[in-house]
């Protein structure tokens, strides 16, 4: 087993199999301590949070399976923390898809003067470059057809699929009392089409509770009950 690529949750190896092995950690990305789903940094690590999170992107993979939408995920090893998926070719060096469903993080400290935070986004979904060293930049989809990242089939595509995911995810918090605000997934080829990779758990959302923000442990703690 080679490690092929180390990541700041997860850290990616090949198996002899062909496929590859996403082991999780324990860190969180933020600043200061403070968790952000948005953040270019570790910011804090939480013993445990690394099952925790591998075992709440089971439980959504499994029931994305269910609604017939494709994904890498192939079986996991919860005390291992470790997941086996199917090998998908990522667009470009990694593209980040955030459907939006209200105005919070980045969204509000871009376009603060034009609306408040917390307002109603109705599904916005933008795209983002994996790239630290650039502040993952927002990308048009001219922008990535231009750049041979994505062509325009496949960008609606994972258009169409964000909000699909997203509908079925905010679905399963709002059964546990869980306001889902925005969320971000990657998406990548195989077999010619396009399918969700990567993980589905507290570090891809933010989400809220009674109208407070519910940390990562806590997210995961409720939906695994």
């Amino acid at each position: 087993m080679k490690k092929i690529y180390q990541g700041k949750t997860k850290d990616v190896f090949a198996l002899d199999n062909g496929n590859y092995l996403l082991r999780f950690k324990d860190d969180c990305t933020g600043e200061n301590g403070v968790f952000d789903p948005g953040s270019n940094s570790i910011g804090l690590s939480i013993e445990g949070i690394g099952r925790k999170n591998l075992r709440t992107s089971v439980m959504f993979f499994e029931l994305l399976k269910e609604k017939g939408i494709l994904t890498h995920f192939v079986s996991a090893d919860v005390e291992a923390a470790a997941m086996e998926v199917l090998p998908a070719k990522t667009f470009g060096k990694g593209l980040e898809v955030i459907c939006r469903k209200y105005a919070v993080g980045s969204f509000i400290r871009r376009y603060g003067d034009y609306i408040e935070s917390g307002a109603q986004l109705n599904e916005f979904v933008e795209m983002t470059l994996k790239d630290d060293q650039r502040g993952d930049p927002l990308i048009t989809g001219d922008g990535l057809e231009a750049l041979g990242i994505m062509d325009s089939g496949q960008y609606e595509t994972a258009k169409e699929l964000t909000r699909r995911i997203t509908r079925v995810i905010s679905d399963a918090l709002a059964e546990k009392g869980i306001t889902l605000y925005d969320i971000k997934f990657e998406f990548g080829l195989y077999n010619g089409k396009v399918i969700l990779i990567d993980e589905i758990a507290s570090g891809n959302m933010r989400a809220y509770k009674n109208g407070e923000p519910v940390p990562p442990e806590e997210l995961c703690d409720l939906l695994l009950a």
